[in-house]
């Protein structure tokens, strides 16, 4: 164990925490309980390694890199950071000692959902990857008090419930009170001169928030480092209004205090009305503007020539939601620290660096002009210039070309274009996948790509491995020590080492005794929270991700309703028996993504319970999909389902965890498995479908879905099944699903191409049905994606951040 803290003595702190912290001995304490007293004693080790960490930053002054998102899905704390410490099989010894058993403690530990999916679990791999490579940097995002949601299924039907991860306290979370600055809303703003011919702008009349920061640790592998994730919480400036409260007018007293905690509430609050809006521009501007006004401060200790910020800070906005990061430095350089405009601009874009995820609408953000000018007037103001200069620099390269004027500007047609803002006031725009930076610097971006190329590049996302190899799959995690040595743990290329042992019978038999065991168990959680008893020998074939139409659950599902249909007409069909899982939270708002969960819990509740079919076929949706579901589901996944449509997913990250933990993808050429594809070759993926450039020009065509209706039968039988009564009595319920595939149901009929790639996809999904027939086969292809899965290790993606675009370098922290 740690040098700091031996056996005995940790159980003795559990013992004691137990009783000061809830009048207790340990034998009545719950799990809950015993969770907690565990926490405040592995934190003795935690906060020496922390402090020292951050006074080595300070005393040496180095670089930091911010890193700011509005999601950080970081899932447990416990587990992961006693892998980190390398202290795991000790607490856990401990704990068995004390008579506890560790995996009920593990689960007594809320799992908050302070992310959406993807956005929001790489930004906690890299926070990982940064603290295990020793590059000094912060997380910084906000303390949402309910996170996105969590989602319950009745009848079927997605509900949000409020997921409140805080009711029993936050051991993790230092409130740090002496950090906390003012954050500014509305009013107006006033100039005043200076003396100089020039004016200082002040805003006036406005209403604020208090941001407190709450700093919680990130411990690097085996070594020294610990960062800090920073998530900041609004306060009331003025908690209660006495004067109000005391003439009986309690609700106004209290309005300052309810607009406050409102802000930091949930994660994306539904934005289809000007209220939800307002609040997330104002949860974007709230977390950005406390970051950067501490920031400058805190390197104003040290520093009174501003040229040198770029020199000791780092901002990577993680999408374009930090986008406004861009102006509120300007905003802090040149209204309250007196830099000029042009050396304010040139430090700020040397500090800023973009990443871009996608290239959904929906997701390159757009203000109104009248909600940011109101909101934010100082901010506006900023933006105002920005785009002036910018548009002059665009006339003086193409001349008055009004379209491209148009086209390019930051602020038009009454929006204020974010993404623009990000890529003019950054000195990097990166892709996260190379088919998806392609798409950016030749489709979505070419304009941006032709004025900067030399700031466009690409950053392949990746995972950390020790929280989704080491942490979550204990038996192949061992197995690989073993058989290579633990070298992998930190650079994940070792993995490598295990291609010949695909041909070792002795390896190949362990290696599937361990999926073996990861499905029984999984089999065994399935039947305690779902009531489906499902069978550890039928091939897992998991979908798990955030639910929107380019992703494709409709298509997996389609295929379920296809196959089911033959085996009614011929039940004693020929295939392997497939237990297909489902995860996925849809927005609040999003009817048809919500409407896509009621119909895979339709067809699960009509094929489960079916005898006819003999139980060929399962299907089960796992509700609350969230970290430490996947942490389950991942490693039994035999088959791992990566089907958007090409050109829509910029990276995924699932698709790593799932080879990392040897399941065989089935997938399109797009995003990262156009990477899988080139690490584990065409033997080892199971491809299908248009891609990228097919369905580009299929769009340019004149597409017909109901040409693929009338000649396929599979398809046809399958649609009609949505609206003749199969799955429910009410045969409109699915009707919108059925004609937005045919008709378009008010935009483009089969807009995602569900039904074009249909037969492609029934084809893979039998190619898998005659693979996994060959066990030793199927064993020798799932090791070699987890020998080939090196290169997505999110260590190689931080080094290349470090090197190529922040220019941060490593700090050894000694004992």
């Amino acid at each position: 164990m740690s040098q700091l803290l031996d056996k005995e003595t940790l159980k003795k702190m559990i013992r004691e925490n137990v009783k000061t912290l809830y009048r207790k001995t340990l034998e009545a304490a719950s799990a809950e309980e015993v969770y907690q007293a565990a926490v405040f004693a592995i934190r003795d080790v935690i906060t020496d390694k922390w402090m020292k960490t951050h006074d080595e930053y300070y005393e040496k002054d180095v670089k930091v890199v911010y890193y700011l998102s509005m999601e950080f899905l970081m899932g447990r704390f416990f587990g992961n950071s006693l892998i980190n410490l390398e202290m795991y099989d000790e607490v856990k010894e401990v704990l068995e000692e004390l008579g506890i058993d560790y995996n009920m403690v593990e689960d007594a530990e809320p799992d908050p959902g302070l992310g959406n999916g993807g956005l929001g679990r790489l930004a906690a791999c890299f926070l990982d990857s940064l603290s295990t490579l020793q590059l000094p940097a912060y997380g910084c995002g906000i303390r949402y008090h309910y996170g996105i949601f969590e989602q319950k299924i009745e009848n079927g039907y997605q509900v949000e419930a409020p997921d409140n991860w805080l009711e029993n306290g936050d051991p993790w979370g230092i409130k740090r009170n002496e950090y906390a600055v003012e954050v500014k809303f509305g009013g107006n703003v006033r100039a005043v001169p200076k003396g100089n011919g020039e004016y200082r702008f002040v805003q006036e009349n406005y209403q604020s928030v208090i941001a407190v920061p709450y700093d919680y640790p990130v411990i690097g592998y085996g070594n020294n480092t610990v960062n800090t994730l920073r998530l900041w919480e609004a306060r009331a400036k003025n908690k209660l209004d006495l004067k109000f409260f005391n003439e009986g007018n309690y609700q106004k007293a209290a309005e300052e205090e309810l607009l406050a905690s409102t802000m930091t509430d949930v994660l994306y609050p539904a934005d289809e009305h000007i209220q939800g809006k307002e609040l997330r521009l104002r949860q974007q501007y709230f977390f950005i503007s406390a970051t950067v006004q501490r920031v400058v401060e805190r390197f104003k200790k040290h520093h009174t020539n501003f040229h040198e910020l770029p020199d000791k800070v780092a901002f990577q906005l993680n999408d374009t939601h930090p986008t406004v990061a861009v102006a509120e430095l300007m905003r802090v350089l040149v209204d309250e620290n007196d830099v000029p405009w042009d050396d304010a601009w040139e430090i700020t874009r040397k500090v800023c660096a973009y990443t871009n995820h996608t290239i959904m609408a929906e997701a390159l953000e757009k203000w109104p002009m009248e909600l940011f000018s109101r909101l934010l007037p100082r901010i506006y103001q900023i933006v105002e210039e920005i785009n002036r200069r910018y548009c002059l620099e665009l006339q003086a390269k193409y001349g008055m070309d009004p379209e491209k004027l148009r086209r390019m500007a930051i602020i038009a047609d009454g929006q204020i274009r974010m993404a623009y803002l990000a890529i003019v006031g950054s000195h990097s725009v990166n892709g996260v996948a190379a088919l998806h930076t392609e798409i950016l610097k030749h489709q979505e971006l070419k304009d941006f790509y032709e004025l900067y190329p030399e700031k466009f590049n690409n950053k392949t996302n990746g995972i950390t491995q020790r929280r989704w190899l080491l942490h979550a799959n204990h038996g192949l995690a061992g197995l690989i020590s073993e058989t290579i040595g633990d070298g992998w743990i930190t650079e994940l290329t070792e993995l490598e080492k295990l291609l010949p042992y695909a041909e070792d019978e002795n390896f190949r038999r362990r290696f599937m005794e361990i999926k073996k065991a990861n499905k029984v168990a999984l089999a065994k959680y399935i039947k305690e929270t779902k009531g489906i008893d499902i069978n550890p020998d039928s091939i897992f074939d998991i979908q798990v991700k955030r639910l929107h139409e380019y992703k494709r659950q409709l298509l997996n599902v389609l295929h379920i309703i296809g196959l089911y249909n033959q085996l009614k007409m011929n039940p004693g069909m020929d295939m392997v028996p497939r237990t297909f899982i489902f995860g996925a939270k849809a927005a609040a708002g999003y009817r048809r993504a919500k409407l896509i969960i009621k119909l895979i819990n339709a067809v699960a509740d009509v094929v489960n319970n079916d005898p006819t079919i003999e139980g060929k076929i399962k299907v089960v949706f796992m509700e609350n999909y969230r970290v430490s579901l996947a942490e389950r589901l991942i490693p039994a996944a035999d088959v791992s389902e990566q089907i958007s449509t090409a050109g829509k997913e910029a990276s995924g990250t699932g698709n790593m965890k799932f080879m990392l933990n040897g399941a065989l993808t089935v997938g399109t050429m797009d995003g990262a498995n156009v990477e899988i594809y080139e690490e584990v070759g065409k033997d080892n993926i199971f491809i299908f479908g248009m891609s990228a450039e097919e369905v580009q020009a299929k769009y340019h065509d004149h597409y017909d879905p109901w040409f693929i209706y009338n000649m396929n039968q599979e398809v046809r039988m399958a649609l009609t099944s949505l609206i003749d009564g199969t799955f429910d009595q009410n045969t409109d319920l699915f009707r919108e699903l059925y004609d937005a595939l045919l008709n378009g149901c008010g935009g483009r009929a089969d807009e995602y191409f569900v039904l074009e790639d249909y037969a492609d996809y029934a084809r893979a999904q039998w190619d898998i049905d005659r693979a996994y027939r060959d066990q030793t086969k199927w064993a020798k292809m799932a090791i070699v994606n987890v020998a080939k899965s090196g290169k997505f290790s999110s260590d190689r993606t931080i080094r290349q951040y470090a090197e190529e675009i922040w220019d941060l370098k490593p700090l050894h922290i000694e004992d």
